[in-house]
């Protein structure tokens, strides 16, 4: 059975409770793509200005980071819009535990690329290491069981 189709109550109405669920994913929905539009809109002007003066070294590590770290967050902000769509459209329940680890492992991705390595103390890389790795198995864990499940479901 669909997850849409567990989310409704008897009779194909969703609960009072569903309703306030979805409308507030819509409403955050909505602050989170102003706040897309407008991160855009930032990072935009500040690589033509820094291209229009000629400083714009993408080879330059700093740039670099600032760049894609600034990108990073961008992307981060979209997929974190992208799950709560779902919620709206009633395609799955309130977040998933596998989305939010995705997402973190973007946030952490992003934290990795905009950190100078050279700079930071060991124990912070290797706490950095640490939680990527953490988070790598803990999606791969989930991923298993889900596939196990799938499995499961489609064996007659």
């Amino acid at each position: 059975m669909p997850c849409h189709e567990r989310r409704r109550t008897k009779g194909g109405v969703l609960s009072i409770y569903e309703r306030f669920e979805a409308s507030v994913a819509f409403v955050l929905t909505l602050v989170i793509g102003m706040v897309i539009v407008l991160a855009l809109y930032r990072l935009v002007i500040s690589v033509v200005h820094t291209l229009c003066s000629a400083s714009l070294n993408p080879l330059d590590h700093s740039v670099f980071q600032r760049v894609f770290g600034e990108i990073m967050t961008l992307l981060i902000a979209l997929e974190f819009n992208h799950t709560l769509h779902y919620v709206i459209t009633g395609e799955r329940g309130i977040i998933h535990t596998k989305m939010v680890i995705l997402i973190a492992e973007l946030a952490l991705a992003r934290k990795i690329i905009v950190t100078d390595l050279f700079q930071a103390p060991p124990a912070s890389t290797l706490g950095l290491a640490t939680l990527m790795l953490a988070l790598g198995v803990s999606y791969w864990l989930m991923r298993e069981r889900d596939d196990r499940m799938f499995d499961t479901d489609a064996e007659p």
